[in-house]
């Protein structure tokens, strides 16, 4: 991922540094776990753990000849070992993807730290603002046409509902992929045993997974990968609502725009949402890199590496992503401007339009049949609209409605608080 969307932490862990230091962390583990079932020398394992370490770019001197990443890294390592009594231990028993998938797995445990981290600090700052906007009367629409009164701490509130979801769905993702795997070629153990890969893995913080190929399946980063692609559409839905509410017809809301920010070349009045849009395009990558990360589940026999190439790009970058994308979403909700007047006003826009359906069921109580209720009140909101008339004196004209409505229930019809007198409810289902 380019340096514009990355931040240091989590470009750090994919670090070819970082990497190479998860594969010698593997290594070194391999060897101290072996050594205790007899089958490396104490003092082997000791030098590895101790003296093993390397440089990039002796790595890449070496693989730039031999082509092959894993051999140029113990190859390196064997070096500052030193001894070849003790280097010779090296990747005992070991084949290339057990170091490979296993340390991979550390630092998708890494990554994964930091963006339950992010996760959670976008929800508490959407429950925190949903709580201060409870109460807050704004237009509910539906096909982007005005429908029936909401508040705008429950359009909070539905973000805080669906992030909370976001975060069950990806620690169940990552918790699957906190796995090693050190049973050879093809999976079978052939040349170490069961109880040695669990020592490896326990000596990891990791899990053995139950059973393998030469590759730990990639139906499990597939849905790694996948939990973050929903993960990034929640915040592309958050960042798209926000982009609706700026528009200048609407402007019910608005991303922060500091002093010294600057909307547009030309124009010097733009404030434009260009955060939302940002995570909107984006997310886009991320739901693009799950498509790769199915594609990568069905792989050759036992293994092949079409899966690996792909992965070098979508690990990073989608973990490396949703980092970026959290910390946008969650800078951009704790700053969002809110504009209450601006929402009651588009609210009152239409002349009451918005409490047809509660005037149709107010008269189906008093008697009138709902098919009669529909035809008249439709008949007023059809001629509000088309002459833009005011809906609610219209009603309050008309002897039909009026002879069955007294004043006071007719004005109760019209009154939003009436309509949103469940929300400590909703907010209590959400919250608790």
């Amino acid at each position: 991922m380019i340096a514009r969307y990355t931040r240091p932490a989590m470009g750090k862990i994919w670090s070819d540094e970082n990497k190479y230091r998860s594969w010698l962390t593997v290594e070194a583990a391999a060897s101290q776990a072996l050594a205790r079932f007899g089958l490396v020398p104490q003092a082997a394992a000791d030098a590895i753990r101790d003296k093993g370490n390397f440089t990039v770019a002796r790595i890449d001197e070496i693989e730039a000849e031999v082509r092959h990443d894993v051999i140029a890294f113990t190859t390196t390592v064997a070096e500052h070992i030193g001894n070849p009594e003790h280097s010779r231990w090296l990747h005992y028993g070991l084949t290339s993807t057990d170091v490979v998938d296993t340390a991979q797995a550390l630092q998708i445990k890494e990554a994964s730290a930091l963006i339950r981290k992010g996760i959670v600090a976008l929800a508490h700052t959407l429950k925190r603002r949903s709580i201060e906007y409870k109460h807050t009367p704004i237009i509910g629409r539906t096909h982007g046409v005005h429908a029936e009164p909401s508040t705008f701490g429950l359009k909070l509130l539905l973000w805080y509902a669906e992030v909370q979801r976001n975060l069950t769905r990806f620690d169940a993702a990552a918790e699957d992929l906190r796995i090693g795997k050190l049973s050879g070629a093809v999976g079978t153990f052939g040349h170490l045993k069961p109880e040695h890969e669990e020592a490896i893995c326990s000596g990891l913080g990791l899990k053995p997974v139950p059973i393998a190929t030469q590759v730990i399946q990639r139906d499990l980063h597939a849905a790694y990968i996948c939990a973050l692609a929903v993960l990034a559409s929640t915040l592309d839905k958050i960042a798209t609502e926000v982009r609706h509410l700026q528009r200048t017809e609407v402007r019910e809301a608005e991303e922060f725009f500091s002093e010294k920010q600057k909307g547009s070349s030309a124009m010097p009045h733009k404030r434009n949402p260009i955060t939302s849009e940002q995570i909107s395009g984006l997310a886009r990558v991320m739901r693009a890199n799950a498509q790769v990360a199915l594609e990568n589940v069905a792989l050759w026999h036992e293994r092949d590496i079409s899966h690996s190439s792909a992965e070098r790009v979508i690990l990073p970058d989608s973990t490396i992503l949703a980092d970026y994308l959290l910390a946008k979403t969650e800078n951009l909700i704790a700053k969002l401007l809110v504009y209450p007047e601006r929402m009651l006003k588009n609210l009152e826009s239409t002349g009451g339009l918005i409490f047809s359906g509660q005037l149709l069921l107010d008269l189906a109580e008093s008697g009138m049949s709902r098919e009669d209720a529909y035809r008249l009140v439709q008949s007023h909101a059809m001629r509000s609209w088309k002459e833009s008339l005011n809906f609610r004196e219209e009603v309050a004209k008309d002897p039909a409605i009026t002879a069955r409505l007294a004043p006071e229930k007719l004005a109760h019809a019209f009154d939003y608080n009436r309509q949103l007198a469940n929300v400590d409810a909703i907010f209590s289902r959400v919250l608790g």
